[in-house]
């Protein structure tokens, strides 16, 4: 390997160790990841891309208006020129020359006249020349210049649709890994509890203050904690690969989460509730745009009855010789040609398919006017159901903590009553055993309050900023 080639390599391997250090040791807020996935995820990257679709069309759209000019140049050769079949009109006429000039008897009969091939055309043919065309007036073309535009706009509408899904996706897996680290954390705690009791338990039981059975219940208890503890851990870094690819990060790029539960606010009275409107919602934004589309379309369809008028030009130069040399005589044997003029277009009679058409969107558009009828209530319910959910989440959470704080109290009193001596091996065990169901209850309806306040969020329109 020659020395560029090292130097090369060893760039690549330090900007991958700094990218790596960087990534480690700069934790990513919920708001930092939704940044990066707005720029990163696939999904999102194909909404900008739509876009930029949409845009074109807008210009593709506006090209039709702008002048049209087109260049010919041809060269044929008619090695074969197709002959014409025309009557013979001559004939009869030299013989009634000859019957004038008593050349021919007068009462010599004249042969039925026939027909003779006629060759027209040349050899070598040739055309240079230009045509342009102006469009002067066409009302479909602006009605349809303006659907553009509104298409442009439903791009739009998808765009900020598609950030929502990848914001509540995202911010779904953010948590998920924030619940799974606290679980961890108390998951090591239970652990190392145990291992601390067991350690006693044994001690006591070569001292002869604790059976054989005592060690094995609490041998059992730490066997569990540990096979959880390993449980939870996989849970971690499972969640961290969910939440990686739907930011659109590569999976083996390691980061760590800035953000703690405890900061989180998850009061449910938000101030988007007050001040709510559907068109907070991008699914009923897009609803309505689909319906002024379909209108943009119904005037489409009228405005095709209007005449169309276009201007024309065609200019340039055409040669015909039958000699190819005689091709390059330009000043001899190229003609200038030229034509100007207008056409319009006047719709008589299309068998009424416009009038149909436009029947059927009118129906269109009482459709989507039902559907966003139909959204409206849907949107209603979300948000009550939203709410009431929340509601209940954080009702539920704080049971659980209170039940939570109580389990580790009895747990706390039953080790000390056993250590001490006036408290049973199975009364710590029980004790033990009722803590991991209560940290198990806290963190289901923690994750549950966090998954509320996510969703009614997003029914308020508000999870994207």
């Amino acid at each position: 390997m020659n020395l560029r080639k090292k130097v090369i390599l060893l760039t690549c391997l330090l900007a991958a160790v700094q990218l790596k250090a960087q990534n480690s040791e700069n934790p990513y807020t919920v708001h930092e990841c939704l940044e990066y996935a707005y720029v990163n995820s696939v999904n999102t990257k194909n909404a900008v891309l739509d876009q930029e679709i949409a845009r074109s069309d807008v210009k593709i759209a506006k090209a039709d208006g702008l002048p049209q000019a087109d260049a010919l140049i041809s060269y044929s050769n008619n090695f074969a020129i197709q002959r014409v079949f025309i009557p013979d009109f001559i004939s009869p006429a030299v013989y009634q020359v000859l019957f004038n000039e008593r050349v021919l008897p007068s009462d010599r009969p004249v042969p039925d006249p026939g027909v003779f091939p006629a060759a027209f055309g040349t050899t070598h043919a040739g055309n240079a020349g230009v045509s342009v065309s102006q469009m002067i007036f066409d009302g479909a073309y602006f009605v349809g210049l303006e659907a553009a535009r509104v298409y442009a706009e439903l791009s739009t509408k998808d765009y900020e649709l598609t950030k929502i899904n990848v914001a509540e996706a995202v911010t779904k897996a953010y948590y998920t890994v924030l619940v799974n680290e606290e679980r961890a954390s108390f998951a090591r705690e239970n652990a190392d509890r145990l291992d601390t009791l067991l350690y006693e338990t044994r001690v006591m039981y070569e001292n002869g203050f604790a059976e054989k059975i005592d060690v094995d219940r609490i041998t059992v208890q730490y066997n569990n904690a540990k096979t959880q503890l390993n449980n939870v851990e996989r849970s971690v870094e499972i969640g961290y690969q969910l939440l990686k690819f739907q930011m659109g990060m590569p999976i083996n790029t390691p980061i760590t989460l800035a953000d703690k539960i405890e900061d989180i606010d998850l009061d449910p009275t938000f101030a988007g509730i007050d001040n709510f409107e559907y068109t907070d919602r991008a699914e009923f934004a897009q609803l309505q745009t689909n319906i002024r589309l379909t209108e943009l379309q119904k005037r489409l369809n009228w405005v095709d009855r209007l005449p169309k008028l276009n201007a024309t030009l065609s200019a340039g130069y055409n040669a015909g010789t039958n000699k190819f040399s005689d091709m390059t005589e330009f000043s001899d044997n190229w003609f200038e040609y030229g034509v100007v003029g207008v056409n319009l277009n006047f719709p008589i009679f299309d068998g009424f398919r416009r009038t149909n058409q436009i029947q059927k969107n009118k129906l269109q558009i009482q459709q989507l006017t039902n559907q966003a009828d139909y959204l409206k209530n849907n949107i209603d319910l979300e948000i009550s159901e939203a709410q009431f959910n929340l509601k209940n989440s954080l009702e539920a959470l704080d049971v659980q903590q209170e039940n939570l704080e109580l389990a580790r109290e009895v747990y706390d009193v039953s080790k000390i009553k056993y250590q001490e001596g006036i408290g049973s091996n199975l009364e710590v065990v029980e004790a033990e055993t009722a803590l991991k169901e209560a940290e198990t209850n806290y963190y289901r309806a923690l994750y549950d309050a966090l998954i509320t306040k996510v969703e009614l969020e997003k029914a308020l329109g508000i999870l994207v900023d």
